[in-house]
Order: C-alpha cells, then sequence, then structure tokens
C-alpha cells in the first residue's frame, strides 16, 4: 500500500528514522489506537481517552520497519509506568542465564562494570549485583526504577542517548558491558540511543541488545506487537547499518525464543578483537531469503494481518453464539493492540486478570474491559480463558491449570487463533 492510502488519509511521506530516506512502503495499518500501557482507572472519563494513528513503514534505503511519531516517548514512558518485569518468573530465569553467559564468555569480572540501559525493576541486575560486578541501571520510568532502587539497584531516572553517556562517562563509567533487553524498539531517536552507546563502552566491551526480530515477527504473524511504544522493528539486515553508522560493529547474533522469537545482537567498537561468528552470515542470509529487502514482502505482510483479523473475530463470535463465556488473561500491550485492532471488547470478554497489582482494577485502554486479580478466574469459572501474552501461555497454562477442572479450555491468538487442547 503506498502512503497516499493510508488510514488518516494523509499524504505525508514521513523521513526514516535512521537514513531520513522518505518513505512510502506501509507493512502494517492498524488504523487508530489508545496508547498500549495507559491503563485507566475505573472511574475514567472514557470520553476523553485519547488515539492516536499506528502505522508501521519501511524505509527501503537502510530497511528499518518503524512506526510514524504521533507520540513522545515521554508520554509512553511516564513515572507510572505499568510494567515490571519481575511479574515473569519465565523472564527472571531468562536474565539470570544471561548474566552467568555473559560474565563467563567474556571474563566480566568484580574489576569491570556493567550497565543496563532500561534497567526496570531490577530483574536482571541482581544478578550481576550478587555477583558483586559493579553495575548501574538507567530506567526513565520512576515507578519501576524506584522498585529497583528498594533492591539495593544503583538507578538513574533518565532516558538514555549521548548526553546521559557523556555524563556517566564524567563519572568514570566504562563499561566492559552494556545490556538492553527490549528496549532497542521503545527508542525514538535510534541514532542518538546507539551513538550513546559508542560513546560509553569500554574500548574492548560488548554490548548487547535483545529485541524482537522482525523475521520472526512476520513469520510467525506476530501483528499485535505492534504498538506506539515500538518505534522500530529490527532486522539484522538493517541492524547492521544503524550500528555501523556509529562506529559499531554486530560481530555475533543468538536467535532466541522470548517474546515470541528475538535477537540478540552482540555489538562492539569497530576496531575491537572480537571475531565475526558464522551466525551473522547465516541470519542474514534467511533475512534476504525471505525477502526482507524487497518492498513486495511487507505488502503481502499487511494483507494477510487483515485476514487473520477476521479469523479471531470469527472464532470469539461462534463460542458468543453458543452461549460461552470468555475471560481474558494478562493486560500486556499487545492485548490491547489485538483487541482493539480486532475490535473485541467487553461485550465479548467479560474481564481479564493479571498478575502485576498495578495493573488491576483498572481498565484497558480501548476496549476498557476490567481487569482483576487472577483469582476472579477460578470464581467465574469460565468456559474460556483467552490468553493474551501468548509467548508466556505454557506458562499462564501451568499456573491456571485449574480452568481445567471444570471443563474450561484456552484459547490463544497468535499465530493463528486456535482453542488449545
Amino acid at each position: 500500500m503506498s502512503v497516499e492510502t493510508h488510514i488518516n488519509g494523509s499524504t505525508d511521506t514521513p523521513p526514516c528514522r535512521h537514513c531520513g530516506t522518505p518513505m512510502k512502503t506501509v507493512m502494517a495499518d492498524l488504523g487508530s489506537m489508545p496508547v498500549s500501557n495507559d491503563y485507566l482507572p475505573v472511574d475514567a472519563d472514557l470520553a476523553l481517552e485519547p488515539s492516536y494513528p499506528l502505522i508501521v513503514y519501511v524505509c527501503s534505503e537502510c530497511w528499518l520497519s518503524q512506526t510514524q511519531d504521533f507520540v513522545a516517548a515521554d508520554r509512553l514512558f511516564r513515572a507510572d509506568y505499568a510494567y515490571f518485569s519481575s511479574m515473569s518468573p519465565s523472564w527472571v530465569d531468562h536474565a539470570r542465564r544471561y548474566v552467568e553467559m555473559m560474565t563467563e564468555r567474556f571474563n566480566i569480572t568484580p574489576e569491570d562494570q556493567h550497565i543496563e540501559i532500561a534497567s526496570n525493576d531490577g530483574y536482571l541486575l541482581q544478578f550481576s549485583k550478587a555477583a558483586g560486578i559493579p553495575c548501574l541501571g538507567v530506567e526513565p520510568c520512576e515507578s519501576v526504577a524506584l522498585a529497583a532502587r528498594e533492591k539495593g539497584i544503583d538507578t538513574r531516572i533518565k532516558f538514555f542517548g549521548r548526553e546521559t553517556a557523556r555524563e556517566l562517562k564524567a563519572e568514570g563509567w566504562a563499561p566492559k558491558l552494556i545490556n538492553g533487553n527490549n528496549v532497542f524498539a521503545h527508542v525514538p531517536d535510534i541514532n542518538d540511543f546507539v551513538g550513546g552507546v559508542s560513546e560509553l563502552l569500554a574500548p574492548e566491551g560488548v554490548a548487547t541488545f535483545e529485541v524482537q526480530h522482525l523475521l520472526i515477527m512476520m513469520q510467525k504473524h506476530e501483528f499485535d506487537t505492534i504498538y506506539h511504544e515500538h518505534f522500530s522493528y529490527l532486522s539484522l539486515l538493517a541492524g547492521q547499518k544503524v550500528f555501523a553508522a556509529q562506529g559499531l560493529r554486530v560481530f555475533d547474533v543468538e536467535i532466541l525464543p522470548t517474546h515470541g522469537g528475538s535477537i540478540r545482537f552482540f555489538v562492539c567498537h569497530e576496531g575491537a578483537s572480537h571475531k565475526e561468528t558464522e551466525a551473522v552470515s547465516r541470519v542474514l542470509a534467511e533475512e534476504l531469503a525471505y525477502g526482507l529487502d524487497t518492498d513486495a514482502v511487507y505488502d503481502d505482510w499487511r494483507r494477510d494481518v487483515e485476514s487473520r483479523k477476521t479469523a479471531l473475530r470469527d472464532l470469539i463470535q461462534t463460542i458468543k453464539d453458543e452461549g460461552k463465556s470468555i475471560v481474558a488473561y494478562g493486560a500486556p500491550a499487545k492485548g490491547n493492540t489485538l483487541l482493539n485492532y480486532c475490535g473485541i471488547g467487553k461485550e465479548s470478554i467479560e474481564f481479564t486478570v493479571d498478575r502485576a497489582i498495578s495493573k488491576q482494577n483498572t481498565l484497558l485502554p480501548g476496549t476498557h474491559i476490567p481487569v482483576l486479580a487472577p483469582d476472579a478466574i477460578n470464581e467465574r469459572k469460565p468456559d474460556y480463558v483467552l490468553i493474551l501474552p501468548w509467548n508466556l501461555k505454557d506458562e499462564i497454562k501451568q499456573q491456571m491449570a485449574s480452568v481445567q477442572e471444570w471443563g474450561g479450555q484456552f484459547i490463544t491468538p497468535v499465530p493463528e487463533p486456535r482453542i488449545e487442547v
């Protein structure tokens, strides 16, 4: 679809946030949506809830997929940000294994330093701290940063970029390890962010960035992971160009199952001694074979997304026509994209539940479905539970095994809507 035909009728051609090239290819147009992490108080004036276009463009020069900027970053990542990483035991365990792997592979000792960008509630740095490694978190959202401080983890409440990097460098920070998990996509000024990493990282240091892999996102039809808080969608093809522009080199990559399929970039200074692994050429070849350097593959994916919207709506409607009850599990950002795009609201989903106390007793943005504590499912005993954080479905099904006691079943919406057996 050309830029002239997208949802808001604008004929503007937005520039690529990395290279500035005017973009015309639309990968996804999900209409107008509220900010996915803007949970509403139960007494909110719903008529005043704002919404913004949610459109993903692709740059045909550097192939970076990206949303058009309609919402400022400080509007998205506020002091009361509701996502606490430690709420997922599997994610905390993932963080523990990461620290163990990195300290062994790159010989990181108490003589070195570790900085995490977007450190959230200290879910990861707690393991570096326990290993005696001097560490620091940089986190713009006060709610989660204060939770990290309560764990004894030094955390600066600010956005990361060149300015922050220079401040930390002046204080004596020169980390051998920098990491950012699921932050790379959240950065509006990607060049400033990567430039800050380049300025701060020790000469032989390693920076890793874990982010949803665009290739897997497309292969598995994970359209619900598109929301305003995600400014970019990363492939190795685009990532190499973004890092190289700031004097950094991707020397290894790892494909991970987290968040529906992620890529972990291992990055160093251009002149550092780290050898490039075969994984770099292999993953790049897979991306090119799929066609990530062609406009046509993105046009096809947009049409596929539209068909999957219909499939989920049809399944939910069939269940309701049978007189069955449906609730949801989880209140993730991806769930809000899914429900709003598919037009599934409280007339179909009675309520959802979430373990995060910060989300309980609120309303989901857009759909206004109530968010309750997990015990509400056992009290209601619904016929079906729609798992919104489908990437954690095995963990959730284990936590909610009691659903099977009354014959309840689970529904997963991605990669295609299905009733779990």
